[in-house]
């Protein structure tokens, strides 16, 4: 399998769970500004919408769009226990929850990647924005599980956590909602983001 990637992006977590999974794959890092590979390539010829992930397998389908990436990786490795079966009510909460990181707190952040500047007014608006989507991550955890969709960690958890990671690298604060820090915090030290993170740059390799 092949991942084109940019660092930090919401592709990290489909690289996060190829890690969870020990699937043998490659990383092509991707400018999506300019639409081009690392190795070379045109970007637009792999994904026409232009954004990462773009997951290649071994006969060369080519999956977009991070819920179905991440569905698909999951189905790969049913053992490991990364998403529910098909036709359960795990199934349906997954999806659930891989929908609204995806259209409600991927998106709540977008402004701050837009390249446009905001005035304190904007910022107030889309930090609030934001606030109403970690607000509900807090409601989920308040039950005391340690993962979105209960004591088991699942792909929707990679996705949320390289969402909700990104409040530190735009100043948004999180302290509102500690158990959504908490959380943030333990998929953090998972081996399989920590691997992540090294190999696109966004940590050191701890001692």
């Amino acid at each position: 399998m092949k991942l084109h990637y940019k660092p930090g992006a919401c592709s990290m977590a489909s690289h996060i769970i190829l890690n969870e999974l020990g699937i043998p794959f490659d990383l092509d890092k991707t400018d999506t500004n300019a639409g081009k590979t690392e190795a070379g390539g045109d970007f637009l010829q792999i994904s026409p919408n232009g954004y990462v992930p773009a997951l290649i397998n071994d006969d060369g389908e080519i999956f977009t769009e991070n819920p179905a990436v991440l569905q698909y990786l999951a189905d790969q490795s049913p053992d490991a226990g990364l998403a529910p079966a098909h036709g359960t009510v795990g199934r349906v909460r997954l999806q659930e929850a891989l929908n609204f990181v995806s259209s409600e707190l991927h998106k709540s952040f977008g402004p701050f990647f837009s390249g446009g500047e905001m005035d304190d007014a904007r910022r107030t608006k889309v930090e609030a924005g934001v606030a109403r989507r970690a607000a509900h991550i807090e409601r989920t955890l308040a039950d005391g599980r340690d993962y979105l969709l209960g004591d088991t960690y699942s792909v929707v958890d990679a996705y949320a956590f390289v969402v909700l990671n990104w409040a530190g690298f735009v100043g948004v604060s999180l302290d509102a909602h500690p158990k959504t820090q908490a959380y943030v915090a333990r998929v953090a030290a998972r081996p399989a983001t920590v691997k992540a993170m090294v190999a696109e740059g966004l940590m050191e390799q701890p001692a």
